[in-house]
């Protein structure tokens, strides 16, 4: 297995997959490295083609301005835009040197699609994700 796809495994959303899954995952995988105050995702906008694991640093999500949370390593975003194909949800901003590893949102899809045992553990992650939304 690579390092790529020892970092990812190391992220809960990803640490069943077996390692066929992973280097299917990771063929087109790169990572990004970006220093602290830069913004990998902008809220209301397309931006970006991507589905990103944290791997080393912290990153701050705001939403209207406000931050929401914050990023560590394993960590992921952009799961809601690949999903719903719509404008990102929430800033993501580098809190500190920040390397993230980057899986085109077309990749990330067609895996989904290939991998059911994923497909519904991603699935339980978004209701986690908008369950205090709708409770709140």
């Amino acid at each position: 297995m690579s390092s790529v796809a020892d970092e990812l495994k190391r992220a809960p959303l990803f640490s069943d997959l077996s390692g066929r899954q992973l280097r299917k995952l990771t063929a087109n995988c790169r990572e990004r490295t970006m220093e602290a105050g830069t913004s990998l995702v902008q809220e209301g906008a397309m931006s970006g083609v991507g589905f990103f694991v944290v791997v080393e640093g912290e990153a701050v999500v705001s939403v209207g301005g406000r931050e929401v949370m914050t990023l560590v390593p394993g960590d992921h975003f952009g799961e809601l835009a690949a999903i719903s194909e719509r404008e990102r949800a929430a800033t993501v901003t580098a809190r500190t040197r920040l390397r993230c590893l980057e899986i085109p949102l077309w990749d990330f899809r067609e895996f989904v699609k290939a991998n059911g045992d994923f497909a519904w553990k991603l699935l339980q992650h978004v209701v986690d994700v908008l369950q205090p939304a709708v409770s709140g």
